[in-house]
């Protein structure tokens, strides 16, 4: 499975994308631990991230289907330029 890195998760990896491998009927929380095991750099900002399967946003428990889009997506701030 291929996991797509935005943002501050693709800078703090410094790669675009994760290849890892789960078990059938694995967790968004077990992918979670996979991709910390692969990148622990990124642990400060993959607690406030979410994570979307097949373009919607899962919570931990949701099962990650096999050959899912997963994207990483971490917390946005910005306002209004002065």
């Amino acid at each position: 499975m291929i996991v797509q890195l935005f943002a501050g998760a693709r800078e703090l990896a410094g790669v675009a994308s994760i290849s890892l491998e789960l078990p059938a009927g694995a967790t968004v929380a077990e992918l979670r631990q996979a991709i910390l095991s692969l990148h622990p750099g990124l642990t400060p900002l993959l607690a406030r991230s979410r994570i979307a399967v097949n373009q919607e946003f899962a919570d931990d428990s949701a099962i990650v289907p096999e050959g899912a889009e997963v994207a990483l997506i971490p917390p946005v701030s910005g306002g209004a330029a002065p």
